[in-house]
């Protein structure tokens, strides 16, 4: 199996050093995923510029982490859900939501699952919602540029797992507690 470099801010292509300190300074650290989407440098500042730009949405953390989280689930990438699921916990989501998301359902606070079905709807399609996924949605309180919120999530969430799919990085010790299997 193909193995990747795991970069640090000294040993990253000269392209990609910026992103890594933006994430270092964000998290105090520099996830292992992201480390590896260094070796491109176009992946790894498209990725922190688009998730800049998500975390700047009306969506707050506890629901951009559903998000990321029904996203790295429905893409079967491990590394990312226990990333989010670990978020998602730190951002105060009740630790049976994420279980739920984890398991393949959906949180029972309603609002919370509206926006993990849509999620998870806009990639089982490819896009293609019908209308009434979208009503689904709006009726749960989100408006329609909140949905186009949630294409710019799906959109970051993608470069990271199909990277975690791809590259499989090493999980974190921070991590640990909620490794995935699917």
């Amino acid at each position: 199996m193909q193995t990747y470099p795991i970069h640090t801010i000294d040993s990253a292509p000269d392209g990609a050093k910026q992103s890594l300190e933006a994430l270092h300074t964000a998290f105090g650290m520099i996830p292992n995923l992201a480390a590896t989407m260094a070796n491109s440098p176009a992946l790894v500042n498209t990725f922190v510029a688009a998730f800049g730009q998500f975390a700047g949405t009306s969506l707050s953390g506890a629901e951009r982490q559903i998000l990321l989280l029904s996203n790295a689930v429905a893409n079967k990438s491990a590394w990312p859900v226990a990333f989010h699921s670990t978020l998602a916990l730190r951002e105060g989501v009740a630790a049976a939501d994420v279980e739920a998301i984890r398991g393949g359902h959906v949180p029972s606070e309603p609002r919370l699952a509206a926006l993990s079905t849509i999620t998870r709807r806009l990639i089982e399609t490819r896009g293609h919602l019908d209308e009434g996924d979208v009503k689904s949605f709006l009726a749960a309180g989100f408006d329609d540029a909140e949905l186009f919120d949630v294409i710019t999530g799906v959109a970051v969430s993608a470069m990271a797992n199909y990277t975690s799919n791809v590259a499989r990085p090493q999980l974190e010790q921070a991590f640990q507690a909620q490794v995935w299997k699917e």
